[in-house]
């Protein structure tokens, strides 16, 4: 027994492993691992971070900022079904850029998805986490944002429409796990692995993606994009900790999911914070 617990620490261990820092002599290798960071990000959260940045700084020049909304899942289409088509047609062409860096991840003999965590191996414990995460992050998100609003520095956000029937709950859900797949393979599975084989250090790796994310939602205020570089400060911690990616995609998919499918009984019950202002843009 205590043979078996040794070889299950030593897997564990060697799941977590990177292969050995590519040499400052082999510039091509290192070109072109840079070159694929950069294509991965620009068609992905790097062009998503750009948008935002840029979304940001035309509301800032506007009207006040208070006084302006953004859609999270806006309605695609008036019909229903053509509606309901676009919406999963959105959702999955995005996680094919999460499956792409899966791919760009896969080694032979070497499983990425077991590599980065994104397994169903520990699930009942990366549950556990994830949830432990959800009250020590998701909370406090929604102070920040209602403090940012209380002070005139945060859009309102829209999650989802207020009038919505009941099937789109099951799109908003599929919503909310793209969120967490795409966000956590990428800034922290991806994003990480690739990083390390250029030399980073950790702290430089935590805290440059911590950054990205960030600007990834300035376009919901600067106060959101600050509770998010703390979320990727933590988040990032967590990952090199514990090696596994799971637990964050659980707890940012229950997070996105409270804030989606909640949000009418919250614009509801606090509509200063949360409605839409009346002359929103």
């Amino acid at each position: 027994m205590e043979h078996s617990d040794k070889q299950t620490r030593s897997a564990t261990r060697a799941d977590w492993s990177y292969p050995p820092t590519i040499a400052p002599s082999d510039r091509y290798r290192r070109t072109r691992l840079g070159w694929e960071i950069a294509l991965v990000l620009l068609v992905s959260v790097g062009q998503s971070a750009i948008y935002s940045v840029v979304s940001f700084i035309r509301a800032a020049t506007r009207a006040p900022i208070s006084q302006q909304q953004t859609q999270l899942n806006p309605s695609r289409s008036a019909e229903p079904l053509w509606d309901a088509i676009y919406q999963f047609l959105d959702i999955f062409f995005s996680l094919a850029l999460v499956a792409l860096a899966v791919y760009l991840l896969w080694e032979p003999a070497n499983n990425a998805l077991r590599r980065i965590g994104l397994d169903l191996r520990r699930f009942g414990s990366d549950v556990v986490r994830g949830v432990v995460l959800v009250v020590l992050i998701g909370a406090p998100g929604i102070g920040v944002y209602a403090i940012g609003r209380a002070i005139g520095q945060s859009i309102t956000v829209v999650p989802a429409p207020l009038d919505s029937s009941w099937w789109v709950i099951a799109l908003l859900i599929l919503a909310a796990l793209r969120a967490g797949l795409t966000e956590e393979v990428i800034f922290l599975g991806y994003l990480f692995d690739r990083l390390r084989r250029l030399g980073w250090s950790w702290s430089g790796i935590i805290v440059s993606t911590a950054l990205l994310r960030g600007s990834y939602h300035l376009y919901q205020g600067w106060p959101s994009a600050l509770g998010n570089v703390v979320m990727g400060l933590v988040f990032g911690w967590c990952y090199k900790r514990w090696g596994r990616v799971m637990p964050l995609v659980v707890a940012h998919t229950i997070i996105d999911i409270v804030a989606f499918v909640g949000y009418p009984l919250a614009a509801a019950w606090w509509p200063a914070i949360f409605a839409p202002p009346a002359s929103g843009s």
